[in-house]
């Protein structure tokens, strides 16, 4: 709920540029598709995905937040992205962040083991490693290896999508206006 105050505090402080709309719309769609890409792979509770982002970062999902989050404070101008620079990036790594990895890794790593442990070992959070990680007896047994819209559907991405849209839409008549 406070990152939707803070949305509309930013929307609010709103002056965005037409390089701004531009630039950061570029950032807005780079997360987005980061999301959907990981979204599209990602099997909740029923396996450990490791294909698509997932063999290059863990938190893909995370760091289409964080692209989003940017692009959108480009998009709005200078004083939203103080706002995201400021406020939405320390709360996100000070708290929001480690806390899901906490949480996460610990279910993960009772869930899956040694397998899990390798992968968080070799596969950084937020910053993608250059080569796809694979773990060879893992592989075959993974069925997010293919990127799938039901699957995207499932995981309740195209929410995210309409979100971006519709924020997108509001900065722009904010521009024209």
């Amino acid at each position: 709920m406070p990152f939707y105050a803070l949305a509309a505090l930013g929307l609010w402080l709103a002056r965005p540029t037409l390089a701004g709309l531009v630039a950061g719309g570029l950032v807005v769609a780079l997360g987005c598709a980061l999301r959907l890409w990981g979204a599209g792979h990602l099997v909740k509770t029923e396996q450990l995905t490791l294909s698509g982002p997932y063999a290059h970062l863990r938190h893909p999902l995370y760091a289409g937040t964080l692209l989003i989050a940017i692009g959108f404070g480009a998009m709005a101008g200078r004083a939203a992205l103080l706002l995201v620079l400021l406020v939405f990036l320390p709360i996100f790594f000070a708290y929001y962040l480690p806390y899901k990895e906490r949480v996460e890794s610990e279910r993960l790593l009772e869930r899956y083991g040694e397998p899990y442990a390798r992968y968080r070992e070799a596969v950084p959070a937020l910053v993608p490693r250059a080569s796809a990680w694979r773990a060879p007896a893992l592989d075959a047994a993974d069925p997010g290896r293919r990127w799938s819209v039901a699957r995207a559907s499932e995981n309740d991405e195209f929410g995210v999508l309409l979100g971006a849209l519709f924020g997108s839409g509001l900065l722009v008549l904010r521009f024209w206006a």
